[in-house]
């Protein structure tokens, strides 16, 4: 199932059956329950409860139909390596088996029984894991070589975003979310990266953030990096709506507002965006985070101040939760605080953040993995990422359940988690070899050697190989013999 497919989809994947399509289907007819004095309004529009067991769809959140595709080609066989298990926790030793751009089989360390072309690496003494998801990137943002009247730039966005990916893909990093770039950059990355196009993670673009006028990232001066190129301004909940639509128009696999927004105005997005089978996160703090609970938000950005009420619906609604604490923590080196913001109207202190986080912690909410990193932080890749999980694990995780929270967990984030997250028979094949046991120790996660994206053995031996380019063949010999 190697074919490529047109825009804006990416390869082919396996629904789910009929049966677990039904349970589907009533899960979400419990999910769209009518709460008093509101009109009944689906969470989430899940289109799989009404896909034939045997569709198949583009590889992400949005699910459109594709046309069925055999899986072909040479078998990828990983031996000798300690699989680590994101769905348990735990190690076992196992051969992993790909063919096309699935996992084939997960087999006992002894077997055998493959095709005699089949290509065959070697694992032993290493870690077999899924590919790592960062839950929170800018990949297009500009950095200090960014020409400032470039800025803005959708072109040099996109070679900004290209670079920054390969240094995502390098350490290990087979999907990274995306939450806003310069224009439509992210979209075209992700459409390039689905169709396997570039050697590059998987993207899964909110294309831009949307806000009430002069909210987050529009605050004055306005400068190329946090102006129209980069967020929307709109105000009352019809023009909310139709910016949530756009974004799905231009290839959205999530939604991301930011605070300010009036009550009606976060109300209409989400809807909008669940109505269409997008989650939606929000970057909003104080009394906003708390009206984005109220209208069902899907999960909140960073580690910004929120009452205590606020975390508490947050639990009882499910309301997930990615931290980021890493890079505020970086802020807080360089910067010493967060200042000349109107959308940061608090003291932000690493304790204060750090407090935020374990009582999400013990309140129970999910919590994914992700580094928010934005200009100069790509080239942090991927210290930024392991800083966040020993974070989690200063927190209560253990170091086990922070690698969950990196993989499966942030797959599920995604709505990706039937596809991602976990190295099991059916699911895409992203997977990566850890020289060394990051199940114990996090820093081995530096030492990442084999990269396969899709299938593809991109990053061998730490570096990156892409496959020669097939000429075309010419319609007749040229030149023509009867030519003298």
């Amino acid at each position: 199932m190697n074919a490529k497919l047109s825009f804006p989809s990416s390869l082919a994947r396996t629904c789910l059956g009929a049966t677990a399509a039904a349970a589907l289907l009533a899960l979400s007819a419990a999910s769209a329950a009518e709460a008093p004095g509101e009109a009944p309004v689906p969470k989430l529009n899940d289109r799989r409860p009404f896909l034939g067991p045997d569709a198949r769809t583009s590889e992400d959140p949005v699910r459109i139909p594709m046309k069925p595709v055999a899986e072909a080609g040479p078998e990828l066989v990983i031996r000798g390596g300690r699989l680590f298990d994101a769905v348990s926790g735990g190690v076992r030793p196992a051969t992993v088996v790909i063919q096309g751009n699935r996992i084939k089989a997960v087999l006992p360390p002894d077997a055998t029984g493959w095709g005699a072309d089949a290509k065959i690496i070697d694992a032993a003494g290493k870690t077999v894991m899924p590919g790592l998801i960062d839950m929170h990137t800018h990949v297009t943002y500009p950095d200090r070589a960014s020409p400032f009247d470039e800025q803005g730039s959708e072109g040099a966005g996109t070679l900004r975003g290209q670079r920054n990916l390969r240094y995502f893909l390098e350490s290990g990093f087979t999907s990274v979310r995306d939450l806003n770039g310069v224009s439509n950059a992210p979209f075209l990355l992700s459409q390039w990266s689905a169709a396997d196009m570039i050697p590059a993670p998987r993207v899964f673009a909110a294309g831009w953030i949307i806000t009430g006028t002069g909210g987050h990232a529009t605050e004055r001066p306005v400068i190329p990096s946090h102006g129209p190129d980069y967020a929307k301004e709109v105000d009352g909940p019809d023009a909310w709506r139709g910016m949530v639509r756009k974004a799905f128009k231009e290839g959205a696999s999530v939604i991301k507002i930011a605070s300010h927004f009036a009550p009606e105005e976060v109300r209409a997005a989400i809807e909008e965006a669940h109505l269409l089978g997008l989650k939606v996160t929000c970057d909003c703090e104080t009394i906003y985070t708390e009206m984005a609970v109220d209208a069902d938000i899907d999960m909140i950005e960073h580690p910004l101040p929120r009452s205590d009420a606020a975390i508490a619906k947050m639990a009882k609604k499910k309301i997930a939760a990615v931290p980021t604490l890493q890079v505020y923590q970086n802020l807080l080196d360089r910067a010493g605080g967060f200042y000349g913001s109107t959308s940061r109207r608090f003291t932000m202190t690493s304790q204060g953040n750090f407090d935020e986080f374990k009582k999400m912690k013990a309140a129970g909410i999910i919590m994914g993995v992700g580094t928010d990193t934005i200009g100069d932080a790509s080239l942090m890749v991927p210290n930024s990422y392991i800083a966040e999980l020993k974070w989690f694990v200063r927190g209560g995780y253990s170091v086990a359940d922070a690698l969950k929270a990196g993989t499966i967990v942030n797959a599920r984030l995604l709505d990706m988690g039937d596809e991602l997250g976990s190295i099991e028979a059916g699911k895409l094949a992203d997977v990566i070899i850890v020289d060394g046991r990051p199940d114990e120790n996090l820093d081995d996660l530096a030492k990442v050697e084999q990269v396969i994206k899709d299938g593809q053995w991109l990053i061998r031996d730490g570096e990156l190989v892409t496959p020669r380019h097939v000429s075309t063949p010419l319609v007749k010999p040229s030149p023509p013999a009867d030519v003298k």
